[in-house]
């Protein structure tokens, strides 16, 4: 009920002045404004960098064979012939923390089409889930190669902008058929634009197609050289009368030629990969997909505790660290600029309620003559700045969103409602009327009543 009282008395008190409250609150509306428009803007170019971090791999894995160790002589990472589709598959089924993989087998060779050629910088067999893990879905043109594609290494490709503009010349590149290593493809679909990564390499450089049709059809091997079509149309001749001593046993079936190779496939029962491209769910989660990752492909393995791994997993932490430290500065950093009209507005407060305490001297006095006690008067006046500081972060709140939102309309920068930041205002507006009210009210509460009421 005295709670009440106070409360209506402190309204009263208000209302005498309505232009000086509103004209009161006016800086902690611009603070609390500036604060939600700055958390809003800082909040959408935090989701945008993250979204263009994940888009250059920053929550994508690569699982790569171990080193290969002969005579004392390291080979080095990839050397060994260690992963399979199947480990992709075992993967994705048994890793919670992984979004998607992809098998990478890798190639480079020349491209012809017509009477030109280009050699993409990247040249990558893999599956459909590969744009998935690159959060590359949108295409330019055409469509994707399927599952079924893989699984009967149809002659199908994707081609980058780079490859596209040098090939095809303003053509449209769907339906046309490009030469690789005498290997026909027919074009499917054209990636969208990418451009440089952060390394300064093309990323629209690029050709896929079924990592089956890549192994089988075009390198038949790892990538071990700079340009396999330098070597694809030499030959190993051997002079066999030259051979006075031959090292080998002769071969109780003669070699298959390359013709005979291409058009009857044997099938092998061990199909290796050069890679494999995991997304993990989140940045947050990149920790347990590589632990359950090294988990899986141990069991697959049959490597023993205490063996070293025949498989190097890398991540993107450094990059993600370092963007992720960035954003996160620049966010704060606009924060303490809008908290600094916070503190403005607060001291506006300050100035305004000892004035009114000023002005109120008399009436003070005549309530403590009648009975209030010191508490009653603190407890007013600390409800009057209160009240202030709320309807101020109230109206600050709807300024700031409609800030906002005028710049995302009018400027296109990414915005996000934050409702942490809006719950944060109301907090700091009901602190700042309880910090900078508190000692009017104090002041208020410790007057004399016989020197208030003599006051003129």
């Amino acid at each position: 009920m005295k709670l009440y009282r106070a409360v209506k008395t402190a309204m009263t008190g208000l209302r005498r002045n309505p232009m000086r409250a509103m004209l009161t609150t006016l800086g902690i509306v611009i603070g609390v404004g500036a604060v939600i428009a700055m958390m809003e803007i800082g909040e959408g170019s935090s989701s945008a960098i993250q979204k263009s971090i994940t888009s250059m791999g920053a929550n994508v894995l690569l699982v790569v064979p171990g080193t290969a160790t002969s005579a004392g002589v390291t080979f080095g990472v990839g050397s060994r012939t260690t992963l399979t589709p199947g480990d992709g598959e075992a993967i994705l089924r048994d890793s919670p923390a992984v979004r998607t993989a992809a098998p990478i087998v890798r190639a480079r060779t020349q491209v012809v089409y017509g009477n030109r050629n280009w050699v993409p910088s990247t040249m990558l067999g893999t599956t459909a889930a590969f744009l998935d893990v690159r959060d590359w879905n949108q295409l330019a043109e055409g469509e994707v190669f399927t599952d079924r594609d893989v699984l009967n290494a149809n002659k199908v490709c994707l081609l980058g902008q780079t490859l596209v503009r040098e090939l095809f010349q303003g053509e449209s590149p769907i339906g046309k058929e490009i030469r690789i290593k005498n290997v026909l493809f027919r074009v499917v679909g054209v990636l969208s634009a990418k451009g440089a990564n952060m390394m300064g390499s093309d990323q629209d450089d690029i050709l896929l197609a079924p990592w089956t049709t890549v192994k089988y059809r075009v390198t038949g091997s790892t990538l071990t050289t700079a340009n396999q079509s330098v070597s694809s149309g030499s030959s190993d001749s051997t002079n066999t009368l030259s051979n006075v001593y031959p090292g080998g046993q002769p071969e109780l079936y003669p070699e298959r030629s390359a013709v005979q190779a291409a058009d009857n496939p044997m099938p092998v029962r061990f199909a290796n990969i050069d890679q494999i491209l995991v997304a993990a769910r989140s940045s947050e989660e990149i920790p347990s997909a590589i632990q359950q990752i090294t988990e899986v492909l141990r069991e697959r393995h049959r490597i023993r505790p205490g063996e070293p791994e025949d498989f190097t997993i890398r991540d993107m932490t450094e990059m993600t660290k370092t963007l992720t430290s960035t954003t996160a500065l620049m966010t704060n950093l606009l924060l303490c600029v809008a908290m600094i009209s916070l503190v403005v507005g607060g001291v506006g407060i300050m100035n305004i309620m000892l004035v009114s305490v000023t002005e109120r001297t008399r009436e003070i006095g005549l309530r403590m003559a009648v009975g209030a006690r010191g508490r009653d008067i603190l407890r007013q006046f600390l409800i009057e700045a209160i009240a202030l500081c709320l309807v101020g972060g109230a109206m600050g709140i709807l300024l700031g969103h409609g800030g906002s939102y005028l710049v995302w309309v009018f400027l296109r920068w990414p915005v996000e409602t934050s409702p942490v930041a809006i719950a944060a205002s109301v907090l700091v507006s009901a602190a700042v009327g309880i910090a900078f009210g508190f000692y009017p009210a104090w002041k208020a509460s410790r007057l004399d009543p016989i020197e208030a009421l003599r006051y003129e």
